[in-house]
């Protein structure tokens, strides 16, 4: 029960904008308001606050729980025995907390199940606001003049994450003054209560002859601190390091790309190379510069903190879009990561905007490469891995990154919060290609990577198969749909668009065709349509792949489950299998010249593997079969009968 929507309005009402009640009318209400509140009794009213490793309820975890009734202060720090704290919450007729509807009582329930919790749930960010009072607790106890925070002064709920965070390795002492200045919420909770009583004019009906709370807040504070703190850390950091996660995994040894992008090139960037765990940083401001070192040094993956893609519906970044108003300025992404407890900001939030449009810029330009690009969001990886924010200070960002096992001269040198959180974003592409990852994306939006430490990699393989003409890409990816792939190619939705414009199916269409789409609607589009023809399908082998942006997509999209393959042929074996399928089409020459087969040698160097196709059919089943097993790390089903 809230008490906020329980109390009687005519006890509210101090105004006289509905006139005084009546001396027995308001003795009934009192006697309402006494029930409701569960203030009776003070001997059960219990007073809570929770400190935990974070903000999000989905990702962090509690670190002390401090509690106080009938004038006594109690804590329960995380790894020890939970007994005393459940049985004062079972036997308490009353929980007040600040905020606790939204915070406290989620981690309570994440910690300890579906626990009894008091009948009446006071809340005082809720009614303190009903007595005029608002902000956060400290702002109302500085408003209120309550002198609660002597030897504590400037330590805030940010403060209290990394005392824990120093307490857990070694630092005694943090953990006293953890529990100090929990110690000092809670109470101050108790002098709160009784002012905002006051001041909704129930007093001296709830409270008869009774204490008031602060009678016994006021020595609790003067008193000492519980027993049973001292000695080793009753809580392990948690074994979550590179080596065992990545160990098995193709990000042991990637080199990926992490990139902290600013929204102006007159700001510098923070620029990572991330080779296995050995990070190397910089900052670079330029666009071209920054292009020109990624493709020096032929990342397997770019990770960028920016969003990559706009809302659903939107067409532009600016506040002029016709979608503005229906659609918004949120992506399903930054919806999802707030619900789940964690700050981000919308992608198009006026102040976001133009790294926004820089991020996209700049994915396509890498993309057109052949290199796929993530987006990240440095921040919610480091809440998840446990590491505290920059925000918190460069020492503490540094300590976590190294005790997750990454090295680099940024353990001992001077670098800018940028840069740390460019190795943050490399990092992620290291769980990206591990397979321990989330995407979080909405209808036509780009996924936003997040770390998912409770994955232990993800299932399935597609296979995409490049080449030049009658270099035997059908026949190969045929092979493998014989042994339960699902089988799709670019020509199949290419052939949709024949059909839809009245045209006839023949290679020169199809050609021109699939040039126009890739002008028109880009390569991205036609990806996913190609997705869409296999769905819900583990195994899938892609017949077709033409351009380095499709290559990119694959990479994006799966990860280290995508196994990329390219065949070659000498041109005269080339052309002898042409005129057999041919029947008056183009000359071979003139097919090979068309401008969508012109990138196709470029997807030579970004295949796992390239394969010499001049034998026989079993031969190359043979190799095929033998380089997916190899890249994928898969044993492939045999053979169906049929087949």
């Amino acid at each position: 029960m809230l008490f906020p929507d329980v109390l009687p309005a005519e006890t509210l009402d101090r105004q006289g904008r509905k006139g005084r009640p009546a001396k027995a009318a308001k003795a009934s209400a009192a006697l309402a308001a006494r029930e409701a509140l569960g203030l009776e009794n003070a001997s059960r009213v219990l007073f809570l606050d929770v400190e935990t490793t974070g903000l999000s309820w989905f990702y962090d975890e509690i670190t002390l729980v401090g509690w106080a009734r009938d004038g006594v202060y109690r804590v329960y720090v995380a790894g020890q025995d939970p007994s005393d704290l459940l049985a004062d919450l079972s036997q308490a007729g009353t929980l007040v907390t600040f905020n606790g509807t939204l915070f406290d009582l989620k981690f309570l329930k994440k910690t300890f199940g579906e626990i009894p919790l008091p009948q009446v749930h006071i809340d005082l960010r809720y009614l303190s606001k009903r007595a005029g009072l608002s902000g956060g607790q400290k702002s109302i106890e500085a408003e209120l003049r309550l002198a609660t925070r002597e030897g504590v002064e400037g330590l805030d709920g940010a403060a209290a994450v990394l005392l824990w965070h120093e307490f857990v390795r070694g630092d005694h002492e943090s953990l006293h003054r953890l529990v100090d200045y929990n110690r000092r919420d809670v109470l101050a909770m108790c002098m709160i209560l009784d002012r905002v009583v006051d001041r909704l004019n129930v007093q001296q009906d709830l409270w008869f002859q009774g204490p008031r709370f602060e009678d016994w807040a006021r020595p609790a504070l003067e008193s000492d601190l519980p027993r049973g703190l001292a000695g080793k850390p009753s809580v392990q950091r948690k074994a979550r390091t590179f080596e065992s996660l990545f160990k098995s995994t193709p990000a042991a040894k990637a080199k990926i790309i992490g990139i902290d992008l600013t929204g102006a090139e007159k700001r510098p960037s923070g620029f990572c190379v991330l080779d296995g765990n050995a990070a190397v940083t910089s900052t670079i401001n330029a666009d071209a510069e920054m292009l020109s070192r990624i493709l020096a040094e032929k990342p397997a993956l770019v990770s960028i903190d920016s969003p990559l893609s706009l809302p659903e519906g939107r067409i532009s970044v600016s506040d002029d879009d016709p979608g503005r108003s229906e659609f918004g300025i949120m992506r399903r992404c930054e919806r999802e990561l707030k619900r789940r407890g964690i700050n981000v900001y919308p992608a198009l939030l006026p102040s976001m905007q133009r790294l926004t449009e820089r991020g996209m810029r700049l994915a396509e330009t890498i993309r057109k490469h052949g290199i796929p690009v993530i987006e990240s969001y440095p921040g919610a990886a480091q809440d998840i891995m446990g590491i505290p924010r920059k925000g918190a200070g460069e020492k503490y960002l540094k300590q976590g990154l190294a005790e997750f096992g990454i090295s680099g001269p940024f353990e001992t040198e001077a670098v800018t919060h940028d840069e740390l959180d460019a190795i943050t974003s490399a990092v992620v592409g290291s769980f990206f290609l591990s397979g321990q990852f989330e995407a979080l994306r909405g209808p036509t939006e780009g996924a936003l990577i997040i770390p998912d430490l409770k994955s232990s990699g993800s299932a399935g393989l597609v296979v995409g198969i490049s080449g030049r003409i009658c270099a035997g890409k059908t026949t190969a990816a045929r092979l493998l749909e014989q042994r339960g792939f699902a089988y799709t190619r670019f020509s199949l939705v290419i052939d949709d668009e024949i059909r839809v414009r009245g045209e006839a199916l023949t290679r020169a269409n199809r050609q021109r065709v699939g040039e126009e789409v890739h002008k028109d609607k880009g390569q991205g589009w036609l990806c996913e349509r190609v997705l869409e023809r296999v769905p819900n399908r583990s195994l899938v082998v892609v017949d077709g792949l033409r351009f380095p942006e499709d290559h990119a997509f694959f990479a994006e999209r799966f990860g280290s489950r995508f196994v990329h393959l390219h065949l070659t042929a000498a041109a005269s074996i080339r052309e002898s299998r042409y005129q057999s399928i041919a029947r008056g089409e183009l000359p071979f020459g003139e097919a090979e010249r068309q401008p969508v087969e012109a990138e196709i040698d470029r997807l030579a160097g970004l295949a796992a593997t390239s394969m010499e196709n001049v034998g026989t059919i079993e031969e190359l089943e043979r190799v095929v079969v033998r380089a997916v097993a190899e890249y994928s790390d898969q044993e492939l089903p045999c053979p169906s009968p049929s087949s």
